[in-house]
């Protein structure tokens, strides 16, 4: 297994106590849109065994030719013991990347497309507006109760493209019924454990079928989500 350590470039404000820590482009480095990474920091390798609390997995919000690596995520004043440390490092502080991989790549199958998780949807974005071949229609689906919406320069409406956002989660899931009703799109989902399983579970009322989902998530996880 091969570890990555990267300084933090920048670290950007995207919205209240969300946070994008923009890493250095190690040489050779590079993945696809929609990848995850494990992300740590100093001292996670020190003993015998990973010290877990310092690991996290972590969507990449950016693509290579941004010329860095966008993780972002939320860092609360009262937070975890990784996000407090993660909270506190400087520009030119070094971190840990390893085991980086994309279950969720944009599929180019004649189909449409729609995605909740804006993190990790921002790179299946930028790679539709660079280039929609076999994608008819890209729709955008997030719920924010803050309405502090993030990534306002990707997520414009255009004729292909269309950036739906809401603030609640009733609202949120009869969106999610209405968009079921394309028979033959596809739903990448991404969130927490919980988060998943209620969407997953609106998608399954409505008639989705389960190679209609994408999750970023190991094959041997996809029978507990997936299921009926």
């Amino acid at each position: 297994m091969q570890i990555y350590w990267t300084p933090i470039q920048q670290v950007v404000e995207e919205a209240k106590d969300t946070y994008t820590f923009k890493l250095e482009l190690p040489a050779g480095f590079t993945w696809e849109e929609g990848a995850h990474t494990h992300f740590a920091l100093e001292g996670f390798n020190k003993e015998d065994r990973p010290n877990r609390t310092l690991i996290r997995h972590m969507s990449i919000s950016t693509l290579p030719q941004e010329g860095a690596i966008g993780i972002t995520t939320r860092v609360k004043p009262e937070c975890s013991t990784f996000k407090s440390t993660l909270r506190d490092m400087n520009i030119g502080d070094k971190v840990a990347i390893f085991k980086t991989h994309s279950n969720v790549p944009l599929k180019r199958e004649g189909k449409n497309v729609c995605g909740v998780g804006i993190a990790t949807f921002r790179p299946l974005v930028l790679a539709y507006l660079a280039n929609g071949e076999g994608v008819p229609h890209l729709h955008s689906l997030n719920v924010d109760s803050s309405k502090e919406y993030l990534f306002n320069d990707v997520f414009a409406s255009t004729d292909a493209f269309t950036a739906e956002f809401v603030d609640s989660r009733p609202d949120y899931y009869q969106k999610v019924e209405a968009l079921a009703a394309d028979r033959n799109g596809l739903f990448y989902v991404v969130g927490s454990d919980d988060f998943l399983h209620a969407t997953i579970a609106a998608l399954r009322q409505s008639g989705v079928t389960p190679d209609q989902i994408m999750l970023d998530k190991h094959d041997f996880q996809f029978e507990d989500f997936l299921k009926a």
